[in-house]
């Protein structure tokens, strides 16, 4: 089957896409600009925008079916309405020119009979537009995707995180029947080969009906948090939309018309996904959550959190933050090879110490041991060489490639997760970048006062232990 995912730089798009690669589909991704997409292996990308109707011809001749995953919103509050219409018209009518068999879309949940916000009216609107325009329509209807990096899911991380006690205006009751991500890809996978669905308009949610201050409270119980919810009345969500502004990183454009949303109930009152796919069985919420928060392998956290190598030639210095994981970058090139780099980098920690401000380390294991934690515990096992599972001080080997890469894991007591990443990335024979990443995985909100009182700290040691590996690196090159 040749199929089209729109919204591939998208979350769900980018999962479908490499869900439907993985099942043995050919897969074409339209994304407005090729250049800065990572394309999933195997995923044909061609540029295009819904908004330029010239641009789709190319992307949808020959497919037999397209997913419509296109939404305004990035682009700002004001007339993302107006946008979803005019593109989903456009979509929809280059669609059927081009022979398209099917369209797979997904909505939002919500009844008529209730007064939808109009980020809920809008995504019932553009189904309505791409069944006027377009081939046979598959809708489904949604509410909250519950996944690492979905925004309602993070708001919801955020605010349990950060908040110990938090008030709560009277919508926190309102149902609502989130539905776990790797459950709406399977309806969405499946939808591709059921014929049945085609032009029906299909509710999913998990199997549990829940209300904003269950999925708070579940969510703070997955990860070991008490937390406390205060109702009160007079707390609109526009009032809401505010402080979230402030509590969360997530940009206003997204999160404020998903707030404005949080008065309509959205369960489903179809039970037409059932019958239509009966061999799928959502999950409940807490089970949901808890997959959410599984870690994931390294490769997928860089892949969220780490910036491509920067190639300018000048020391750099980033800061980041998304799905519950703080980054910390810090990147330099240094004149020597990437092994005469590794072998420096490989004799860290121990006797030599970490090669910029070692009263600090010593300060911070002093405390470490006041704790009960092991403060520098017995240093390391050879001066010179590690292997995974090595102890380095207060940190653990968890992950060691030659010439390529050391990453510790912190022994040491934090209220989170944390690591401490050297990469080299290869230049030529004689030029390498040097990249310290420190990651730092929150727990609560003692977790976040913890990183940013000691960020200022943190920002000093992380560059000029890289600094000092640099000019490390650099001597052994000119040494005989």
């Amino acid at each position: 089957m040749n199929i089209l995912v729109t919204g591939a730089t998208g979350y769900i798009g980018g999962k479908l896409a490499s869900r439907l690669l993985q099942a043995g589909q050919a897969v074409t991704c339209l994304v407005r600009d090729p250049a800065r997409f990572a394309a999933p292996p195997g995923a044909q990308v061609i540029g295009g925008d819904a908004l330029e109707p010239a641009s789709l011809d190319r992307a949808l001749a020959g497919r037999d079916v397209a997913y419509y995953l296109i939404h305004s919103m990035k682009a700002g509050e004001q007339g993302f309405e107006e946008r979803d219409r005019e593109a989903a018209r456009n979509f929809a009518t280059a669609a059927r020119k081009a022979g398209v068999q099917q369209l797979i879309y997904v909505g939002g949940l919500g009844s008529q009979d209730d007064e939808l916000s109009s980020h809920l009216r809008s995504r019932q609107e553009t189904g309505n537009v791409l069944r006027q325009y377009g081939p046979p329509v598959t809708e489904f209807r949604a509410a909250v995707v519950v996944g690492s990096g979905s925004i309602s899911f993070e708001i919801i991380r955020y605010l349990a995180e950060r908040l110990p006690v938090m008030i709560c205006p009277s919508w926190v009751t309102t149902r609502i029947q989130p539905i776990a991500i790797d459950d709406l890809l399977d309806y969405l996978c499946a939808a591709a080969n059921q014929p049945r669905t085609r032009g029906e308009i299909i509710e999913i949610g998990g199997s549990t009906v829940e209300s904003y201050r269950s999925m708070m409270l579940l969510y703070a119980k997955a990860r070991g948090l008490r937390r406390y919810l205060l109702q009160v009345p007079v707390l609109t969500p526009r009032l809401s939309s505010y402080w979230l502004d402030f509590v969360t990183p997530i940009p206003a454009a997204m999160s404020r018309p998903l707030i404005e949303g949080l008065r309509s109930e959205v369960i489903c009152r179809s039970s037409k996904a059932s019958e239509i796919f009966p061999q799928l069985h959502p999950m409940a919420y807490d089970q949901a959550v808890r997959k959410a928060l599984a870690r994931k392998e390294w490769a997928q956290i860089e892949a969220i959190c780490e910036p491509p190598p920067l190639r300018d030639g000048n020391p750099q210095h980033l800061l980041a933050e998304s799905q519950g994981m703080i980054v910390d970058v810090s990147e330099r090139e240094v004149t020597a090879s990437a092994h005469q780099a590794f072998r420096v980098i490989e004799g860290i920690g121990g006797k030599r110490g970490w090669f910029f401000a070692n009263v600090l380390w010593q300060a911070r294991a002093g405390v470490d041991r006041l704790f009960g934690g092991v403060g520098m515990g017995n240093g390391r096992r050879d001066p010179d060489h590690l292997v995974e599972g090595d102890t380095l001080d207060f940190w653990e080997v968890e992950k060691i490639e030659p010439d390529q890469l050391l990453r510790l894991r912190a022994k040491m007591r934090v209220p989170g997760d944390a690591w401490l990443q050297f990469r080299i990335f290869p230049l030529d024979e004689a030029r390498c970048r040097l990249r310290s990443t420190a990651f730092f995985q929150p727990r609560g909100l003692t977790g976040f006062l913890y990183w940013w009182v000691l960020y200022p700290v943190h920002v000093l040691i992380f560059w000029g232990m890289l600094k000092s590996i640099a000019s490390r690196s650099e001597a052994l090159r000119s040494s005989p």
